[in-house]
Protein backbone atom coordinates (compact mmCIF):
# COMPACT_ATOMS: atom_id res chain seq x y z
CA UNK A 1 0.00 0.00 0.00
CA UNK A 2 1.36 3.50 -0.94
CA UNK A 3 0.48 6.64 0.11
CA UNK A 4 0.33 10.33 -1.25
CA UNK A 5 -0.11 14.36 0.20
CA UNK A 6 0.63 17.08 -2.28
CA UNK A 7 0.20 20.68 -1.77
CA UNK A 8 0.72 23.53 -5.08
CA UNK A 9 0.61 26.97 -4.39
CA UNK A 10 0.93 29.23 -7.24
CA UNK A 11 -0.26 32.74 -8.07
CA UNK A 12 0.84 35.77 -9.84
CA UNK A 13 1.12 39.79 -8.88
CA UNK A 14 1.10 42.60 -11.11
CA UNK A 15 1.31 46.14 -9.24
CA UNK A 16 1.59 49.51 -10.40
CA UNK A 17 0.75 53.04 -9.28
CA UNK A 18 -2.41 52.92 -10.63
CA UNK A 19 -3.39 49.55 -11.17
CA UNK A 20 -3.46 46.19 -9.44
CA UNK A 21 -3.85 42.20 -10.07
CA UNK A 22 -4.03 39.01 -8.37
CA UNK A 23 -4.15 35.86 -8.93
CA UNK A 24 -3.79 32.78 -6.91
CA UNK A 25 -4.16 29.03 -7.55
CA UNK A 26 -3.92 26.56 -4.27
CA UNK A 27 -4.45 22.67 -4.82
CA UNK A 28 -4.62 20.01 -2.32
CA UNK A 29 -4.06 16.29 -3.23
CA UNK A 30 -4.49 12.96 -1.45
CA UNK A 31 -3.96 9.43 -2.67
CA UNK A 32 -3.93 5.57 -1.59
CA UNK A 33 -2.88 2.80 -3.95
CA UNK A 34 -2.15 -0.58 -4.17
CA UNK A 35 -1.69 -3.49 -6.88
CA UNK A 36 -5.24 -3.65 -8.05
CA UNK A 37 -6.86 -0.18 -6.73
CA UNK A 38 -6.06 3.50 -6.25
CA UNK A 39 -8.33 6.32 -5.02
CA UNK A 40 -7.51 9.66 -4.99
CA UNK A 41 -8.93 12.71 -3.43
CA UNK A 42 -8.33 16.79 -4.49
CA UNK A 43 -9.50 19.53 -3.47
CA UNK A 44 -8.54 23.53 -5.67
CA UNK A 45 -9.24 27.08 -5.19
CA UNK A 46 -8.57 29.79 -7.56
CA UNK A 47 -9.18 33.71 -6.09
CA UNK A 48 -8.28 36.74 -8.52
CA UNK A 49 -8.81 40.35 -8.31
CA UNK A 50 -8.40 42.63 -10.76
CA UNK A 51 -8.22 46.57 -9.83
CA UNK A 52 -10.40 45.67 -6.84
CA UNK A 53 -12.64 43.85 -8.59
CA UNK A 54 -13.40 40.42 -8.09
CA UNK A 55 -12.59 37.96 -11.41
CA UNK A 56 -12.29 34.66 -9.82
CA UNK A 57 -13.27 33.00 -7.44
CA UNK A 58 -13.53 29.27 -8.25
CA UNK A 59 -13.45 26.08 -5.80
CA UNK A 60 -13.11 21.99 -7.23
CA UNK A 61 -13.40 19.14 -5.57
CA UNK A 62 -12.82 15.13 -6.90
CA UNK A 63 -13.08 11.98 -5.47
CA UNK A 64 -11.22 9.58 -8.09
CA UNK A 65 -10.91 6.08 -7.97
CA UNK A 66 -8.85 3.61 -10.74
CA UNK A 67 -9.53 -0.20 -11.13
CA UNK A 68 -6.87 -2.22 -12.81
CA UNK A 69 -8.39 -6.12 -13.03
CA UNK A 70 -8.70 -7.36 -16.63
CA UNK A 71 -6.19 -6.55 -18.81
CA UNK A 72 -2.60 -4.79 -19.47
CA UNK A 73 -2.31 -1.50 -19.41
CA UNK A 74 -6.22 -1.43 -18.79
CA UNK A 75 -8.35 0.00 -16.24
CA UNK A 76 -11.73 1.17 -15.08
CA UNK A 77 -12.26 4.28 -13.63
CA UNK A 78 -15.27 6.09 -11.54
CA UNK A 79 -15.60 9.69 -10.06
CA UNK A 80 -17.42 12.57 -8.13
CA UNK A 81 -17.07 16.13 -8.46
CA UNK A 82 -18.16 19.69 -7.62
CA UNK A 83 -17.79 22.69 -8.79
CA UNK A 84 -18.27 26.66 -8.38
CA UNK A 85 -16.78 29.18 -10.07
CA UNK A 86 -17.66 32.90 -10.30
CA UNK A 87 -15.67 33.28 -13.94
CA UNK A 88 -17.33 30.57 -15.49
CA UNK A 89 -21.00 31.31 -14.50
CA UNK A 90 -21.36 28.08 -12.04
CA UNK A 91 -23.36 28.79 -9.18
CA UNK A 92 -22.88 24.45 -8.07
CA UNK A 93 -22.10 21.97 -10.69
CA UNK A 94 -22.16 17.77 -9.37
CA UNK A 95 -20.90 15.42 -11.72
CA UNK A 96 -20.49 11.63 -11.36
CA UNK A 97 -19.82 8.46 -13.67
CA UNK A 98 -17.61 5.89 -14.77
CA UNK A 99 -15.62 4.54 -17.71
CA UNK A 100 -12.46 2.98 -18.94
CA UNK A 101 -8.64 4.19 -19.76
CA UNK A 102 -5.90 2.71 -21.27
CA UNK A 103 -2.19 3.61 -21.35
CA UNK A 104 -1.37 3.78 -25.19
CA UNK A 105 2.18 4.23 -23.85
CA UNK A 106 2.95 2.89 -20.51
CA UNK A 107 6.47 3.59 -18.80
CA UNK A 108 8.01 4.78 -15.94
CA UNK A 109 9.13 8.00 -17.33
CA UNK A 110 6.81 8.16 -20.20
CA UNK A 111 2.98 7.81 -20.15
CA UNK A 112 -0.07 8.55 -22.88
CA UNK A 113 -3.46 7.43 -21.42
CA UNK A 114 -6.66 7.82 -23.20
CA UNK A 115 -10.05 7.70 -21.14
CA UNK A 116 -13.66 7.70 -21.87
CA UNK A 117 -17.16 7.72 -20.30
CA UNK A 118 -20.31 8.71 -19.09
CA UNK A 119 -21.05 11.29 -16.68
CA UNK A 120 -24.11 12.43 -14.93
CA UNK A 121 -24.50 16.16 -14.15
CA UNK A 122 -26.85 18.63 -12.36
CA UNK A 123 -25.87 22.10 -12.73
CA UNK A 124 -27.20 25.25 -11.39
CA UNK A 125 -25.49 28.23 -14.10
CA UNK A 126 -25.98 31.63 -15.05
CA UNK A 127 -26.83 31.67 -18.70
CA UNK A 128 -26.57 35.21 -18.59
CA UNK A 129 -25.67 38.21 -16.19
CA UNK A 130 -29.44 37.85 -15.28
CA UNK A 131 -31.31 34.28 -16.06
CA UNK A 132 -30.08 31.71 -13.74
CA UNK A 133 -31.09 28.17 -15.28
CA UNK A 134 -31.20 24.73 -13.19
CA UNK A 135 -30.64 21.31 -15.56
CA UNK A 136 -29.55 17.81 -15.99
CA UNK A 137 -27.65 16.04 -18.51
CA UNK A 138 -25.54 13.03 -19.53
CA UNK A 139 -22.06 13.60 -20.93
CA UNK A 140 -19.23 11.85 -22.67
CA UNK A 141 -16.08 12.47 -21.03
CA UNK A 142 -12.92 11.82 -23.49
CA UNK A 143 -9.80 12.57 -21.79
CA UNK A 144 -6.05 12.73 -23.01
CA UNK A 145 -3.70 12.82 -20.19
CA UNK A 146 0.35 12.72 -20.63
CA UNK A 147 3.26 12.51 -18.09
CA UNK A 148 7.16 12.93 -18.68
CA UNK A 149 10.01 13.20 -16.74
CA UNK A 150 13.61 13.51 -17.09
CA UNK A 151 15.88 12.24 -14.64
CA UNK A 152 12.96 12.79 -11.83
CA UNK A 153 14.56 16.79 -12.19
CA UNK A 154 12.16 17.80 -14.78
CA UNK A 155 8.47 16.54 -14.86
CA UNK A 156 5.76 17.61 -17.57
CA UNK A 157 1.98 16.64 -17.14
CA UNK A 158 -0.34 18.03 -19.43
CA UNK A 159 -4.45 16.45 -19.33
CA UNK A 160 -6.88 17.57 -21.60
CA UNK A 161 -11.06 17.26 -21.60
CA UNK A 162 -13.72 17.32 -23.79
CA UNK A 163 -17.31 16.61 -22.31
CA UNK A 164 -20.13 16.75 -24.92
CA UNK A 165 -24.05 16.99 -23.51
CA UNK A 166 -25.80 13.98 -24.96
CA UNK A 167 -28.89 15.75 -24.57
CA UNK A 168 -27.94 19.10 -25.47
CA UNK A 169 -25.90 19.86 -29.17
CA UNK A 170 -24.72 22.59 -27.90
CA UNK A 171 -23.74 22.07 -24.45
CA UNK A 172 -19.86 20.96 -24.52
CA UNK A 173 -17.07 21.67 -21.34
CA UNK A 174 -13.35 22.36 -23.07
CA UNK A 175 -10.77 21.67 -20.25
CA UNK A 176 -7.22 21.81 -20.97
CA UNK A 177 -3.93 22.00 -17.78
CA UNK A 178 -0.20 21.86 -18.63
CA UNK A 179 2.37 22.08 -15.74
CA UNK A 180 6.02 21.86 -15.86
CA UNK A 181 7.83 21.40 -12.60
CA UNK A 182 11.45 21.53 -11.63
CA UNK A 183 12.38 19.28 -8.94
CA UNK A 184 14.66 20.88 -5.96
CA UNK A 185 14.23 18.15 -3.65
CA UNK A 186 12.52 14.99 -3.80
CA UNK A 187 9.38 16.71 -1.66
CA UNK A 188 10.11 20.33 -3.33
CA UNK A 189 9.55 21.55 -6.74
CA UNK A 190 9.53 24.61 -8.84
CA UNK A 191 6.03 24.79 -10.75
CA UNK A 192 4.31 26.57 -13.73
CA UNK A 193 1.24 26.03 -14.59
CA UNK A 194 -1.26 27.06 -17.76
CA UNK A 195 -5.38 26.32 -17.56
CA UNK A 196 -7.81 26.49 -20.25
CA UNK A 197 -11.73 26.50 -19.34
CA UNK A 198 -14.81 26.85 -21.63
CA UNK A 199 -18.30 26.56 -20.88
CA UNK A 200 -20.30 27.01 -23.78
CA UNK A 201 -23.87 27.09 -22.11
CA UNK A 202 -22.37 30.20 -20.20
CA UNK A 203 -20.60 31.48 -23.48
CA UNK A 204 -17.43 32.00 -20.74
CA UNK A 205 -14.28 30.75 -20.48
CA UNK A 206 -10.83 31.50 -18.40
CA UNK A 207 -7.19 31.04 -19.47
CA UNK A 208 -4.88 30.91 -16.36
CA UNK A 209 -1.12 30.86 -15.99
CA UNK A 210 0.18 30.89 -12.55
CA UNK A 211 4.09 29.93 -10.83
CA UNK A 212 5.42 28.99 -7.53
CA UNK A 213 6.07 25.65 -5.29
CA UNK A 214 4.80 22.60 -5.24
CA UNK A 215 4.97 20.19 -2.07
CA UNK A 216 4.91 16.14 -2.08
CA UNK A 217 5.36 13.75 0.34
CA UNK A 218 5.26 9.45 -0.57
CA UNK A 219 4.91 7.26 2.45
Amino acid sequence: MHYFAGFTSTGSINKTNTTSAYLLNNEVNLGVKRKDVSVSAAGAWVYGNQDKKLTNNDYNTSLYADLYKTFPHFNYWGLFTYSSSYSLKINNRFQEGAGIAYNIIDKDKLRFNLSDGILYENSDIYTSDTVRTVYFTFRNSLRLMLHASWKDIIVFDGTGFLQNSLNYSNDYILKGDLSLAFNIRKWLSLKTQFTYNRISRTESENVLFTYGLAIKKYF
